[in-house]
């Protein structure tokens, strides 16, 4: 698996990453089974994607990755986020330090660890001023509960306000074939401040696999039925057209359509890696398989919209 350095800081993280929303079931995806995590995370480290990505908010996903890393802590890269709670069937944006320090706690005895690598604001909260979230934080970060912030899902203009303190080292944001104009300037930024960025939804929920040839028919709960805008009507039309170049130049290359997919997001300027959804070993060693996947400047000009 190759590995590029997170940002400024002193880890290297594999180009893929285990993002952990999938595997927490919920509302969103579904049951989730223990052993099918399990095995999920332990195919994950054997083929060196030992960045695992998770979030209180993402069904039972700390849960039941602290039990599957039982005794592997010192083997894994964590970042779990603070910042979005449940209320009943609302969601609601909480960064009040009082908030942030329960969520924290609560995600360390969940995932059975005593600090965490990478911990992203998931999102900003209106109510509370960025400057105080992130002075709560880094005095988090001074006691040893964190290593490194992060930033998730933040408006490109206050991403270079933060950035410039100095007090972030990461930022996540969808991006994908799909999307691919949606994080040019965030990119820009990272680059010029030396950010890492994870990409998540790099398959657009499975799309980009090629797996759906008619309109899926989704539990309006289902995170690719509100989360990803590609699974209906007009949208998901163009994006068979997508699916269509991206399978064209994975039979030429003799690959999957996942890997090509993956390859695009990878060589996007300023990814540092791809957070990948996965409830299976095999899923697992095909999303890791992308890493060794390259595409020529010709193909990736063919893949962009």
């Amino acid at each position: 698996m190759r590995c590029n350095r997170l940002g400024k800081t002193n880890i290297e993280v594999p180009v893929i990453g285990l993002g952990g929303w999938a595997l927490g079931g919920g509302y969103d995806w579904g049951n989730a089974d223990e052993r099918t995590v399990q095995q999920t995370v332990e195919a994950a480290l054997q083929a060196g994607s030992n960045l695992i990505d998770t979030a209180p908010i993402y069904g039972s996903s700390e849960e039941l990755l602290g039990r599957a890393l039982l005794g592997r802590r010192s083997h894994v890269l964590l970042s779990t986020k603070c910042g979005l709670v449940k209320n009943g069937s609302w969601t609601d944006h909480d960064l009040r330090a009082s908030t942030i320090r329960t969520q924290l706690e609560t995600s360390l005895r969940r995932l059975q660890t005593d600090f965490i690598d990478i911990y992203f604001i998931h999102y900003l909260d209106p109510q509370v001023p960025w400057q105080e979230v992130l002075n709560t934080l880094l005095a988090l970060q001074k006691q040893g509960k964190i290593r490194y912030i992060g930033v998730c899902n933040i408006p490109a203009d206050t991403l270079e306000e933060m950035a410039r303190t100095g007090s972030i080292s990461c930022v996540q944001d969808e991006l994908s074939i799909l999307h691919a104009q949606k994080a040019t300037r965030i990119l820009e930024i990272c680059r010029a401040y030396q950010l890492g960025f994870m990409a998540y939804g790099p398959l657009c929920g499975g799309i980009l696999s090629g797996k759906y040839r008619r309109e899926p028919n989704l539990r309006r709960a289902d995170a690719r039925n509100y989360f990803y805008k590609c699974y209906r009507a007009e949208a998901f039309e163009k994006a068979q057209s997508i699916v269509a170049r991206v399978k064209q130049i994975a039979d030429r290359k003799q690959v999957l359509p996942v890997q090509v997919a993956l390859a695009w997001v990878l060589a996007q300027p300023g990814v540092t890696c791809a957070l990948t959804g996965a409830r299976s070993a095999q899923q697992v060693q095909q999303n890791a398989d992308a890493s060794a996947v390259t595409l020529t400047a010709e193909e990736l000009c063919h893949l962009t919209p």
